[in-house]
């Protein structure tokens, strides 16, 4: 068997050469600043909003979410029905305005229901971006996400999980390193609709 040298998943730069790694820093310096890196399981999030009747702006929860620190990345990963065209509206917004987005095509299950399974490019691009970053906040209750998290933490980046408690694995949020119900942040990143006067 002979092995063959993978291509290159980017055209543009890679993480290596558009990010330098965190240089390491001695106990109690404060200058170095705190990068963040978000990832945001959107099928996860748009059921916990329906259960919070919660309309979400995005813009407000990127702000939220990054607490003034630098933002590294912010992904957002969904599963697509390329023939709706107010999802491929949404996603085209997302993209234009701070997010990184990842897509699977809907699979069509016997049921009827439909559904896209994303750990794995979530788990990834966690561990790729470990290095990288001093905090991530992962927002999913998934607890198919717990051994990613906890591998990253022992890397030494602080993790922060985001989600709706009622659909949050407790494996998840004791492995977190700091946890906030989705609940408890409604007001702050609910958006508002205009009424003309």
């Amino acid at each position: 068997m002979q092995l063959v040298p993978r291509p290159q998943r980017r055209t543009a730069l890679s993480i290596d050469q558009a990010v330098p790694p965190i240089p390491d820093r001695p106990p109690g310096s404060e200058s170095t600043r705190d990068r963040v890196s978000i990832f945001i399981d959107g099928s996860n999030l748009f059921y916990a909003a329906m259960q919070l009747g919660l309309e979400i702006d995005y813009s407000k929860l990127l702000s939220y979410l990054v607490q003034g620190r630098p933002l590294l990345r912010a992904y957002f990963y969904t599963g697509v029905d390329p023939h709706n065209e107010k999802q491929q509206g949404f996603l085209l917004w997302m993209r234009r305005h701070g997010y990184r987005v990842i897509t699977k095509d809907l699979m069509q299950n016997a049921d009827g229901s439909k559904h896209a399974n994303l750990d794995v490019e979530i788990a990834v691009d966690m561990l790729e971006l470990a290095q990288y970053c001093n905090t991530m906040v992962l927002l999913s209750g998934d607890g198919d996400l717990t051994y990613v998290v906890n591998t990253i933490a022992y890397r030494g980046v602080q993790v922060e999980v985001v989600s709706l408690q009622s659909m949050t694995s407790d494996s998840l949020v004791n492995i977190a390193d700091r946890y906030v119900d989705l609940a408890t942040i409604k007001e702050r990143i609910q958006r508002q609709e205009w009424v003309a006067t």
